[in-house]
């Protein structure tokens, strides 16, 4: 696979409008283009490879023309299945010969996929996709979500005795104080807010009880929408024997230790007031082996809700999510568990969405896991029939899954908008960005955390494990430094790293997650160790004050449309340095993160003249100072570039670690000829 930053521009498609529609009907035509940089060559023939009911076929790709030093093709398909994919094979004269050890003179021949340019046969797993299915709401696809885990955000003013709630803003930290305890649970470990240590790893993990509510998040709403957040993504807020609540012992109610069912609505209703929406985390793999249903089952094998779980024959035991026996598993064979959990209009899935809660979509949790056991694999047709639901009470509501793993392979678009997953972002950048910890637990392996590789590593990870999903679902996806399951990114990463991972985790696509206390640079070498009450009484326990960077981040994104719908071409991924480009035809934006000192001679043609001309101004985002040197092309006077000219470059420059943004004018493509 070529790579940029070894061969300069290469030929390039995505699923942007510069490229490809952005909504197809079932049967319709699909204009495809591919643009082709002059200074790599000009292909003699292009052909679009698209598949129809499995079999490929090959349709001609005509010249548009040329503009600012690209060659632009376009050719014609049909949208025959609900999933259309294709990719590009290109026949361009081999100048050389040296390559392939042919003749000069000789052809070469180059497939471009999702997850880059070869030139040898690849598999379809990579081909470009673009899809039939109804879009995401543009909410998501535009938002900036903010994770918030609630024993450990805040405690309301009425929780805490009726004392005020602090305001903790950049001009005034509240000193440190005490927190009034209040009375816990059987099952907790009460703790104070303030003074008692998460324990990552132990016996009391998952009962410590520090007493954050909804109410206290409806008090810091002013906090939230000053990081520019505007989607609130609450985990699980159902009665539970745990602080995570994932082992719901109802979904009929909210936890009383939470407020119950009127501090949600308030919190929904004061959210909406301000323009921003919130998504709650439904587990549809397991329940608790405290809930109602379970217990019943339990009880007597006779039951319906027997069903709703897998017994062994002598109803002693049964299957659990990872064994674990708190967590006893759903059976989606059942009809009756179909009914209850989505169908009914008191179900978990359909009550929640509607008043006066009126959430406005779920995350589910362990998505890949749901409905799979052992030979029965119903995952779709459970993830078919929740989506169906949502859609038919609120069209406009989001319905994200976790999936871990590889997740483009159970991601189509059809169900789930996006995929809460760590292996096309999350993983590859804590490997580039790793620092010198001791110990992280780098997302459930044996490994002692994360090697640490070269940028070039990155990208192949990024593109190997994105380039299957559809351009959609992409743009859909969650990007995350960290969330409540993983250690946290300021543990993990260089000194300075997090404000590096931030700007790409806002400039690439997908929607960025903040997971409360990354603003405050908060650590954690686990996930149960991240989940760290916030800092509101206590200044001396914020590690790094990112407030004004989450700011500024959420809103170069959200004022620059490139950000949100733009395109992605990458122009440089070499040890130290990435440099990527977000394009549409009315703005792009350029990226460049570096972990320590480094060069980035961008190379003839990667950029136009007013694009390299924007680039010598002032970046709109950057950490540190940022030298660029304009160069003129080849053979003309030093200093000038003309302005019709694609030829030209630029040096730049960081003396350290450092990431930086500039917006550029955007990518004219050329009038098709008549």
């Amino acid at each position: 696979m070529t790579l940029p930053g070894s061969a300069g521009p290469l030929p390039h498609h995505d699923g942007s409008a510069l490229h490809a529609p952005q909504q197809v009907d079932p049967g319709a035509e699909l204009r495809l283009r591919l643009r082709v940089p002059a200074v790599w060559g000009w292909p003699a023939r292009v052909w679009l490879r698209s598949i129809h009911d499995g079999e490929p076929r090959y349709d001609p790709a005509l010249p548009l023309g040329e503009a600012d030093g690209w060659a632009w093709w376009e050719a014609a398909t049909v949208a025959t299945n609900p999933v259309a994919r294709y990719r590009f094979l290109l026949e361009v004269p081999d100048a050389s010969g040296a390559a392939t050890g042919g003749a000069a003179g000789s052809l070469r021949y180059w497939s471009l996929n999702a997850q880059g340019l070869f030139s040898r046969d690849v598999s379809d797993y990579a081909d470009f996709r673009i899809t039939t299915f109804r879009p995401a709401p543009e909410w998501l696809r535009r938002g900036t979500m903010y994770q918030i885990f609630p024993d450990r955000f805040a405690r309301s003013a009425l929780s805490s005795q009726n004392l005020p709630a602090q305001n903790l803003s950049a001009q005034n930290l509240s000193a440190p104080g005490p927190v009034p305890e209040r009375p816990a649970p059987d099952w907790a470990v009460p703790c104070n807010w303030d003074t008692t240590e998460v324990d990552g790893s132990g016996p009391q993990t998952p009962y410590q009880y520090y007493g954050g509510d909804l109410r206290g998040i409806t008090e810091r709403l002013d906090h939230i929408q000053q990081l520019g957040a505007d989607v609130i993504y609450l985990t699980p807020f159902f009665p539970a024997r745990s602080n995570h609540r994932y082992d719901a012992a109802t979904f009929s109610c909210v936890d009383p230790l939470l407020g119950g069912d009127e501090a949600l609505v308030e919190l929904i209703e004061a959210a909406h007031a301000r323009g921003l929406r919130v998504m709650g985390d439904l587990t549809a793999n397991h329940s608790g082996d405290a809930h109602e249903w379970f217990r019943r089952a339990l009880a007597d094998p006779a039951s319906e809700e027997s069903g709703y779980y897998y017994f062994n024959a002598e109803h002693t035991e049964y299957e659990s999510w990872y064994g674990v026996r708190s967590l006893p598993k759903l059976n989606w064979s059942s009809q009756g568990l179909r009914e209850k959990f989505v169908l009914d209009d008191d179900s978990p899935v359909a009550r929640w969405l509607r008043p006066p809660f009126n959430l406005d979509g779920w995350r589910i949790d362990v998505g890949n896991m749901t409905g799979r056991l052992g030979g029965t694999d119903l995952n779709q047709d459970v993830a078919r029939l929740i989506a169906d639901r949502v859609r038919s009470i609120n069209p406009a509501a989001a319905l994200l899954a976790e999936a871990t793993n590889d997740a483009a392979p159970d991601f189509s678009g059809e169900h789930w908008h996006g995929a809460m997953t760590y292996s096309n972002f999350t993983r590859p950048l804590w490997s580039w960005l790793a620092g010198d910890a001791g110990h992280v637990n780098f997302f459930g392996t044996p490994l002692p955390g994360p090697n640490r590789t070269a940028a070039e590593d990155f990208l192949a990870t990024h593109l190997d494990l994105a380039a299957a999903f559809s351009w959609d679902v992409r743009q859909q996806n969650m990007n995350a430094l960290n969330s409540h399951d993983t250690a946290r990114a300021a543990t993990v990463m260089i000194d300075g790293g997090q404000r590096l991972g931030a700007l790409l985790m806002f400039t690439l696509p997908g929607v960025p997650v903040v997971f409360a206390g990354d603003e405050f640079g908060l650590k954690g070498d686990n996930g149960e160790s991240s989940r760290t009450p916030m800092p509101w009484n206590d200044p001396g326990r914020i590690l790094s004050d990112l407030r004004a960077d989450y700011a500024a981040l959420s809103t170069l994104r959200r004022e620059q449309p490139a950000l949100t719908g733009g395109g992605v071409r990458w122009l440089h991924a070499r040890g130290d340095v990435l440099a990527f480009v977000r394009e549409t035809e009315r703005n792009s934006v350029l990226v460049v993160v570096a972990r320590a000192a480094a060069e980035v001679k961008l190379a003839p043609g990667t950029l136009t003249a007013a694009q390299l001309a924007a680039l010598a101004g002032r970046p709109a985002y950057a950490t540190a100072d940022v030298d660029v040197a304009l160069l003129p092309s080849p053979g003309q006077p030093g200093g000038q570039i003309r302005s019709d000219d694609a030829g030209g470059t630029a040096l730049i420059c960081t003396r350290g670690p450092v990431a930086a943004a500039w917006v550029l004018p955007g990518t004219r493509v050329p009038v098709p000829r008549t």
